[in-house]
């Protein structure tokens, strides 16, 4: 009991417990952010998060229960996950006038609160500050420290292992295996998609999946070492994907002939070195840092939706050129992933975290047994004479067929070289051009609003705390030069972190940095295998076409999940969320169809037609390049996602909880805090050499 010369100090609500008194107890053994709070990060939406990092601290879980992220319960018990309190008519008011109100308390354990030691989230003993208010005033902030109750089961988590954990050397191995298949689409899709767009063959297509193996190894490395230290794998970002293919379908490279695909490169390459330059200006300067006070989840949530949602015009049209092969590669994704996601093997949801390439493995060996029968097989028809130049009708209805439908992997593979070794500028010396650059510049902004989401969401997970603005701007920066390396390399667009990293970490389980950087070495060794490559770019368009649409559906989903950290039910965020994401589809609707006349361009495939809006949109200035680039950049859906949803956020009154404002760690306190230094400091001294870099240190 407190004694009346010293009554006890009144808690200030927040994510975080008082802190502790680190000269009376020993050091705690530190735990990540998830663990401390009881955040429950998962695919499926199950947080019942009101604020990034502001989450209300669980009661304490029974022995032996384990968090179920899929099922929505705790393992061992039928119980359901428990759901928030409904708020008192004078908390609601309090809250909608922009109040903090604190979390209810049992009135059980009021007593137990006024002590020195009290029971915190997940079971860990929090031990209370009671010394009086005026002397704490005087002394700097700290942060919280908890300690963990001795016992196995107050040490289970959603996650087997964090960010410093260091499993053994076999389940090193098989983690980071099965990360990377996990996440195999997002790094060979895209090449696959851009690299026949410039008129490349076979050939140019292994040697274009070889460089982004190559180059999504060794900038995951930087970033594991230099960038945020997060366990995050970079790779070609789907964000490059539409202006690449803006670029792609631009008039003046309609009439190229011959080495079109050299060519179109050169000009990728030259406008992705110059705006993978501006970002990392953006990071090393401090400039990230500034822009993070007007980046929340109301901007980043649409921003990262529209990207997903902006190629339905390529999805199923694409799908729909054999629709037996891509309907079935759908199903079984979303059978793996769904309905099988639940089924353990070895303790292991398999279907789940290897959706993508067991329903592509699938689907492979039922279209090469269909082909092998000669199911796709039309007597007198060849699939390599276009169509136009086919005379019987009957050849003309199944060359289409047989040219999606037929898989043959032996040319792909005979073509392809057993080593090859990607090297820079292999494509020739870079071509600059202003219009492209400034397209890619502004991309760059919105690739690094998609990565501070990512940044936030995977510490929550797997970290001991969020990162300081610093360490963010320090992770923007080194994504431009990884971006510079992507471009010198050639692989079409720039290397940024995934937004799939998110998903992956939640199935998986693993948050380990060193599984993530045993796996980026094994990439750059499978780099080196031409067969890889070869073996990769024979996977038929349809069958591609299929896993993108599950690819870009997951994309969006991600992005509106980043809406459980703000008021869901405000009518302020629900306003802004659907006129971002209306005229997101909207506006570049407008820009795409403008002055179009149907089958005007032969030269450019019906589903690529939105990518060519430079030649036709609607804004007509005295010159051309003004027009290139506003009628480019307002054809994209993500430009004006993050347009909207920028302004009506930082204009439109509203509370920091309503908002969902994203909470960083302050970088005064983070110096004093061990854990953050060992997740967040650079290697090998590193960091003592940047100490007067305030902008992008801890």
């Amino acid at each position: 009991m407190a004694s009346r010369d010293h009554p006890p100090r009144r808690q200030r609500p927040g994510p975080w417990p008082p802190a502790t008194d680190a000269a009376q107890q020993p050091p705690p053994q530190q735990l990540s952010w998830a663990r401390r709070t009881g955040f429950k990060g998962t695919v499926s939406g199950e947080s019942d998060a009101s604020d990034s990092g502001q989450i209300a601290l669980p009661k304490p879980t029974e022995s032996g229960s384990k968090v179920d992220l899929e099922a929505g319960t705790r393992e061992g018990s039928s119980t359901a996950l428990p759901t928030p309190p409904v708020p008192s008519v004078g908390e609601q008011e309090s809250k909608e006038r922009g109040a903090i109100v604190p979390a209810p308390v049992d009135q059980s354990h009021q007593t137990a609160r006024r002590r020195s030691a009290g029971s915190g989230p997940n079971g860990h003993v929090v031990r209370f500050d009671t010394r009086p208010r005026e002397r704490r005033e005087e002394e700097p902030a700290t942060l919280p420290q908890l300690e963990e109750e001795e016992g196995p089961a107050m040490r289970q988590s959603h996650i087997n292992y964090e960010l410093r954990d260091s499993p053994g050397l076999v389940p090193v191995i098989f983690y980071s295996l099965q990360h990377y298949l996990s996440i195999l689409g997002s790094l060979i899709l895209i090449p696959l998609v851009i690299v026949p767009a410039m008129g490349g063959t076979y050939e140019d297509t292994s040697a274009v999946v070889s460089t982004v193996l190559l180059v999504s190894g060794l900038t995951t490395l930087l970033h594991t070492f230099f960038g945020t230290r997060l366990p995050l794998v970079q790779g070609p970002s789907y964000v490059y994907l539409a202006p690449a293919l803006a670029i792609i379908n631009s008039p003046e490279f309609q009439g190229l002939k011959e080495n079109s695909f050299r060519h179109i490169m050169k000009e990728l390459q030259g406008a992705l070195i110059a705006s993978s330059v501006f970002q990392a200006m953006v990071g090393y300067t401090g400039l990230a840092s500034l822009l993070l006070r007007f980046i929340n989840p109301v901007v980043v949530s649409p921003t990262i939706a529209s990207i997903g949602l902006s190629f339905f015009a390529y999805g199923f049209t694409q799908v729909a050129t054999c629709l037996e092969i891509g309907m079935l590669q759908i199903l079984l994704v979303v059978i793996f992933s769904l309905y099988f996601r639940k089924i353990r093997i070895y303790g292991h949801r398999i279907f789940l975290i290897h959706a993508v390439p067991l329903g592509l493995g699938f689907t492979w060996l039922i279209a090469f047994l269909l082909t092998e029968l000669g199911v796709y097989s039309y007597k007198g028809c060849d699939a390599n004479v276009p169509v136009s130049n086919t005379v019987t009708a009957y050849c003309r209805k199944h060359v289409p067929r047989m040219k999606h439908c037929h898989v043959d992997t032996s040319h792909a593979l005979r073509s392809a070289p057993w080593f090859r070794f990607p090297y820079p500028l292999q494509w020739g010396t870079p071509i600059f051009n202003w219009r492209m650059t400034l397209v890619m510049c502004v991309v760059s902004i919105i690739a690094s609003v998609d990565s501070v989401g990512t940044y936030h969401a995977s510490a929550l997970l797997v970290a001991s705390r969020p990162p300081t603005p610093g360490v963010v701007s320090r992770g923007i920066g080194m994504e431009g030069i990884s971006s510079v390396l992507a471009a010198l390399w050639g692989t079409g667009v720039a290397s940024t972190t995934l937004t799939e990293n998110i998903h992956t970490i939640a199935t998986t389980k693993m948050g380990s940095r060193r599984a993530i950087e045993l796996g980026a070495v094994i990439l750059i060794l499978l780099s080196f295998v031409g067969k890889i490559g070869g073996f990769i770019a024979s996977i038929p368009d349809v069958m591609v076409a299929g896993l993108l649409c599950c690819m870009w559906a997951m994309i969006a989903a991600l992005g509106l999940s980043n809406l459980r950290y703000s008021e869901t039910g405000s009518s302020r965020n629900n306003i802004i969320i659907g006129l971002s994401l209306f005229l997101s589809l909207s506006v570049p609707a407008y820009f795409q169809q403008y002055g179009l006349i149907p089958s005007s361009n032969s030269s450019v495939p019906s589903y690529f037609q939105p990518y060519a809006v430079a030649s036709h949109g609607p804004i007509h200035t005295r010159s051309r390049g003004v027009n290139y680039v506003l009628n480019t950049l307002f054809s994209f859906h993500m430009v004006i996602a993050f347009i909207v949803a920028f302004i009506l956020d930082n204009t439109v009154p509203g509370s920091r909880q309503e908002r969902g404002v994203y909470v960083w760690s302050e970088p005064e306190a983070a110096k004093r805090e061990p854990a953050i230094t060992k997740d967040y400091g650079l290697p090998f001294r590193i960091g003592r050499m940047f100490t007067w870099v305030k902008w992008v240190g801890l």
